[in-house]
């Protein structure tokens, strides 16, 4: 259930959008990816990304031998925001869920509490979800699964495991979480996975952390998007 504190702060904030407003499912053209101008390590593509999603979550970090935190995956939710694109908002949305995220009591939220904090930005279906699972070489490997949300419900392959093609640190400052152009490796959702419009993430740089000391968990959201034939476009991703 949730706590009184997090009711108030959801109720506070108006819904952008009349009740009668779409909010999933809408066809979005490439345009909707836009990547900084003067670098080579993410290509925007040329085809309509076939999803466009909020990721909302946390990136892990552990404790290396050196006393600095080093990337442990993540875990998101992943909600649909095709329809927000030409709004206001969808220039923003990872802002404002960012901020609303950051004062939920929690770290580990439900889906339903998800849904909930959302609700005031607007009625996002969840896509799938955003995770990290291990790799033939023993590494972590992010992986986008569809398999039981949505449209794709059911679908076994209506997942990605990706390797990062590109990488460029977010263009908003160094407590957000860079911006990365991905690769599948496995999976038939998306051929091409991006994370861009980043918002918090990072490990705190002024600590010093204890090897063998707990994981940490910081929050972030961000946009992905992905495409199946060419490119796939998603809100926040990390590696």
């Amino acid at each position: 259930m949730l706590g009184l504190s997090f009711l108030s702060l959801v109720l506070a904030v108006p819904a952008l959008a009349a009740p009668s407003f779409k909010f999933t499912g809408c066809s979005v053209p490439a345009s909707v990816l836009q990547v900084p101008a003067g670098q080579t390590q993410l290509v925007a593509p040329t085809t309509a990304p076939n999803f466009v999603a909020l990721g909302v979550g946390v990136q892990n970090y552990t404790c290396s031998a050196a006393g600095t935190y080093v990337t442990a995956g993540a875990v998101a939710e992943l909600f649909d925001i095709s329809c927000l694109f030409n709004t206001p908002e969808f220039d923003k949305i990872q802002v404002d869920a960012f901020n609303l995220w950051s004062k939920f009591p929690s770290n580990k939220p439900s889906t339903e509490e998800l849904i909930a904090l959302l609700r005031a930005l607007g009625n996002f279906d969840v896509l799938g979800q955003h995770y990290f699972i291990a790799n033939s070489a023993g590494a972590l490997s992010p992986k986008f699964d569809f398999t039981s949300s949505g449209k794709t419900a059911g679908n076994p392959n209506a997942f990605v495991v990706a390797a990062k093609a590109g990488d460029i640190p977010a263009p908003t400052g160094s407590a957000d979480v860079d911006w990365l152009m991905l690769n599948a490796t496995s999976g038939e959702l998306a051929k091409q996975v991006f994370r861009v419009n980043t918002k918090g993430g990072q490990p705190p740089a002024s600590v010093c952390c204890t090897s063998g000391s707990a994981e940490i968990s910081v929050k972030y959201t961000a946009k992905y998007c992905k495409c199946r034939s060419t490119h796939i476009l998603l809100p926040s991703l990390t590696t």
